[in-house]
């Protein structure tokens, strides 16, 4: 099954959504691939892996090479984590994939046999609609959207919803949403609470029951290179993670 995280928001969990997603799915037994497609490489450089690793998803845009040969096993995670990093070439794949022939289904030409070597495919997606995050949704057989919990999510997720409806409708009439997370949730708070309450009442059937919590544990592990899952195992982050991945399990 290949996931595609995707919200056009940055800052709303994209990248800790896909890297402990992956390492939840790996502590499963699963054979687990985490593709970057985001510039800043964030996912990459969670999973241990540099920036500066060659070849790239950026290479696999492009055509030079297949996302099974520029997978690279990740640094710390746990289980079977491969990765194929980011760099920051992708910043001009925006400009360069519309030159190409049928753009938008470049990643999905390159993915080769990676979608029968691995049992579970991760697409972290950049900040924005554009040509890499549709190659993504293209590629893609589910699409796991996170938001967080602040007043702007309901309509930032309108309109994803809008643009994923294109994408079936033109390009990829077997993708599906597998659903809707709250994540960065400060349960403290009345705002997080409304809003969470809000996208409940107005998307019941496509939000997960589990909320991602705001919290120390889940934003340093990053720096140590390393899941959530295993920095703080304990944690109510990785326990949030772990509990995601069986959600999203039982939604197929």
């Amino acid at each position: 099954m290949i996931y595609a995280v995707a919200n056009q928001k940055g800052g709303v969990g994209k990248t800790s959504t896909t890297v402990n997603l992956a390492a939840a799915f790996a502590a499963k037994g699963r054979s687990v691939l985490v593709i970057d497609l985001d510039q800043q490489a964030n996912a990459t450089v969670a999973l241990g892996l540099s920036k500066e690793l060659r070849p790239s998803s950026y290479e696999v845009l492009a055509g030079e090479v297949t996302v099974g040969e520029a997978a690279a096993r990740a640094g710390g995670s746990p289980g079977a984590v491969d990765v194929v990093p980011a760099s920051r070439d992708l910043a001009g794949a925006a400009v360069e994939l519309p030159g190409l022939p049928e753009p938008s289904y470049q990643l999905s030409r390159q993915m080769g046999d990676a979608a029968k070597q691995y049992d579970t495919i991760l697409i972290d997606c950049p900040p924005a609609l554009g040509p890499v995050t549709v190659n993504a949704l293209v590629a893609a057989d589910r699409v796991i959207v996170p938001v967080q919990a602040e007043y702007l999510a309901l309509e930032g997720l309108v309109e994803f919803l809008d643009t994923l409806s294109t994408v079936r409708r033109e390009m990829n009439p077997s993708l599906e949403l597998a659903g809707v997370v709250v994540t960065m949730h400060d349960e403290r708070t009345r705002l997080a609470q409304d809003v969470e309450r809000e996208l409940r009442e107005h998307f019941s059937e496509i939000v997960f029951r589990t909320v991602i919590p705001r919290t120390v544990r889940i934003a340093e592990a990053p720096s140590y290179g390393i899941p959530v899952t295993e920095y703080a195992p304990g944690s109510r982050g990785a326990q949030a993670y772990l509990a995601l991945a069986e959600e999203v399990d039982l939604r197929g």
